[in-house]
């Protein structure tokens, strides 16, 4: 696994050796930040199930302003921090350990023009959708929610505040992503 452009490009990254992380592919993270294009740049970011840190670190690399980070898993906290550190994006991050539904009942409203939603599979579908239900406030109008779901489980259901704008599969997972409404 590594950076795959900006200014980290080709920095490999660590990733704990757990059933729980599951880093996207490069192929699936090039498609992905295809899409999102100009978003990026500027953007303040929020990795939900951050892992290893991969998706936004990749944002940082190429040139998202910082970016806040939310997994509770002990070895991934550890990787994610190293990743941080070797890359060389320690002050503009955030790691929060604690549960993301947690998380996201305390987040600051619209605070975040993107979003990245990538839960472990081994996850149900209805802890998905609870949590996925709580991105919207958090996310500014016009703000992006790229979601990675194994593409066998389908979609969830379209959270209030959002509009599916796309869905593209890479291998066993699709990105479905999703843009805030606005009043």
């Amino acid at each position: 696994m590594r950076v795959i452009a900006g200014i980290a490009k080709g920095r490999h990254l660590h990733a704990p050796a757990t059933r729980e992380t599951r880093p996207m592919t490069d192929r699936a993270k090039e498609g992905l930040f295809s899409s999102l294009g100009d978003l990026v740049e500027g953007a303040v970011v929020l990795d939900l199930f951050a892992g290893s840190g991969s998706l936004g670190i990749e944002a940082m690399s190429r040139g998202a302003k910082s970016v806040v980070f939310v997994d509770l898993g002990k070895e991934a906290v550890a990787a994610l921090r190293q990743n941080i550190r070797a890359c060389g994006f320690a002050p503009e991050s955030e790691v929060v350990v604690q549960p993301v539904m947690r998380y996201l009942r305390s987040a600051p409203t619209e605070a975040f023009d993107l979003v990245f939603f990538d839960p472990p599979w081994t996850m149900s579908d209805p802890e998905q959708q609870q949590d996925l239900d709580l991105v919207a406030p958090a996310v500014r109008p016009h703000g992006t929610v790229a979601v990675n779901r194994r593409a066998s489980s389908g979609e969830l259901e379209t959270p209030a505040g959002l509009w599916l704008a796309a869905a593209k599969r890479y291998g066993d997972g699709k990105i479905w992503m999703y843009s805030k409404e606005t009043t």
